[in-house]
C-alpha cells in the first residue's frame, strides 16, 4: 500500500495512538513516548501532504494532546509532587486543549449516504437546539456510532458542531489520563464542568471521544484508576440525562469495537447508530464526490465501477480513486518529464488498481458488527 494514501497514514496514527495508550495505562511509559511521538509524526505527515483535508483541525488538536502527555510522562521521574495550585492550573490547561478553537471543515453535504445515521443525530441534536419547546420530554444527551474503520464515525461528530455552530471538545484517553494519581476522573469532572458553562451561555457543545473503548472499555487488567475515571465519566452522564435541565451538551462516542463496552456505559446512549460499509447508492455518491475532481474518460461508468466496489469502505474507495489517478500522473513524469496534462482516468486504470487492492474490512467482522446492532440497537 502506498506510503501516500491517506487512509494508510490515518489508520497507521491511530494504530500508534492506541497502542501508546495501552503502554500508558500499563506503566510503560518510555514505550508510550515512543508510541506517542509516532502517532505525532504520522499525523503531520498527514497535514503536510493534505493541506486540505477536513479534518486537519482536528489532527492538529490531537498533537497537541499527545505532546502534552509525553511531556507529563517525561518529567515523571524527576518531578516533585506540585502544589495544589500548580496541579490545578496544570488540569486547566489540559482541559481548555481539549476545545478545537478551529472547527472540522466539514459538513453534512460533505458525507455520502449515511442516511439513517443522520437522521438519528438531527432528530437528537438539530432539531432540539433549535425548536427545544417541541421536546417536554427532553431529548436524548448522548450517541454512540460504531462500525468498521473508514466509514466515516469522525467525519459524522465534526459535522454536527458545524450544523449546530457549536464547541467540539475532543477527548481521549491520552488527553483524560494524568501522571497524579486521581486527577484522570477530577479531569474529567472539570471537562464536563467547562461544557455545562459554555453551553449556560447559549451555545451548544458537542463532547466527542474517539476510539472511546481504549479509554472507557472494560479490560482484564485493569486498575483503579481506570476504574474511576469510567465511573466519574457514567456520573457526569447522569447529570446530562437529567430531564429538568435543558442544557445543550451532547456526548458523542465513536468506537470500533464496541462489544468492550459494559451495558452500564451502552445504557447511557439513547442513540446507538451503526455506520456501515457503503451501499450501492453510498458508493455512486462517493465516486461522484471524489470523481468530480479530476479529468475522467467517458467509459468510466459509475453504476457498474459502485458494483465493482462492494465490500469496501468510503476510505477504501477515496483511495482507489486516488490510486487510479496518480496511474495517469505518473505516465506524465515517465514519458514527458513531468510536463504536460494528465490524460483521464479510465475504467482500466480502476480494474488495474483493483487487482492489486482488497478490501479493508474482513467479511467476518461485519458479521460482529451486525450481531452487536441487533443486540443494542437504538436508532
Amino acid at each position: 500500500m502506498s506510503s501516500s494514501s491517506l487512509t494508510y497514514l490515518e489508520n497507521m496514527a491511530r494504530h500508534y495512538a492506541i497502542q501508546a495508550v495501552m503502554k500508558d495505562k500499563e506503566g510503560n511509559f518510555g514505550e508510550a513516548v515512543k508510541y506517542y511521538k509516532s502517532a505525532i509524526r504520522v499525523l503531520t505527515k498527514i497535514i503536510q501532504l493534505y493541506p486540505d483535508n477536513a479534518l486537519n483541525s482536528l489532527y492538529k488538536e490531537w498533537i497537541s494532546q499527545y505532546k502534552r502527555r509525553i511531556k507529563d510522562l517525561e518529567n515523571l521521574r524527576t518531578s516533585l509532587v506540585p502544589a495544589n495550585g500548580s496541579r490545578q492550573a496544570e488540569m486547566d490547561e489540559d482541559v481548555e486543549g481539549m476545545f478545537l478553537k478551529e472547527k472540522p471543515n466539514v459538513t453534512f453535504k460533505d458525507i455520502a449516504d449515511l442516511k439513517e445515521a443522520k437522521r438519528a443525530i438531527e432528530e437528537s441534536i438539530i432539531y432540539p437546539t433549535r425548536r427545544p419547546d417541541l421536546f417536554p420530554l427532553g431529548w436524548p444527551r448522548g450517541i454512540l456510532l460504531f462500525g468498521p474503520p473508514g466509514c466515516g464515525k469522525t467525519l459524522l461528530a465534526a459535522a454536527v458542531a458545524n450544523e449546530i455552530n457549536g464547541y467540539f471538545i475532543h477527548a481521549d484517553a491520552a488527553s483524560i489520563m494524568s501522571k497524579w494519581l486521581g486527577d484522570a476522573e477530577k479531569k474529567v469532572a472539570k471537562l464536563f464542568q467547562k461544557a455545562r458553562q459554555l453551553s449556560s451561555e447559549g451555545k451548544p457543545v458537542i463532547i466527542f471521544i474517539d476510539e472511546v473503548d481504549s479509554l472507557l472499555g472494560t479490560f482484564s487488567n485493569e486498575v483503579g484508576g481506570e476504574v474511576r475515571v469510567r465511573n466519574q465519566f457514567l456520573q457526569e452522564m447522569d447529570g446530562l440525562l437529567d430531564k429538568n435541565r435543558n442544557h445543550f451538551i451532547f456526548v458523542i462516542a465513536a468506537t470500533n469495537k464496541p462489544w468492550k463496552l459494559d451495558n452500564a456505559f451502552i445504557r447511557r446512549f439513547q442513540k446507538r447508530i451503526y455506520v456501515p460499509l457503503p451501499n450501492k447508492e453510498a458508493r455512486i455518491e462517493l465516486l461522484k464526490l471524489y470523481l468530480r475532481k479530476i479529468s475522467v474518460s467517458p467509459d468510466v461508468d459509475i453504476v457498474r465501477l459502485a458494483d465493482m466496489l462492494e465490500g469496501y469502505t468510503g476510505s477504501d474507495i477515496r483511495d482507489i480513486v486516488m490510486a487510479a489517478h496518480l496511474r495517469t500522473v505518473s505516465e506524465v513524469f515517465r514519458t514527458n518529464g513531468g510536463k504536460g496534462k494528465a490524460r483521464p482516468v479510465s475504467l482500466d486504470d480502476f480494474k488495474a488498481v483493483l487487482k492489486g487492492r482488497k478490501p479493508s474490512v474482513n467479511p467476518e467482522l461485519i458479521k460482529v458488527f451486525e450481531s452487536w446492532y441487533a443486540k443494542f440497537k437504538a436508532l
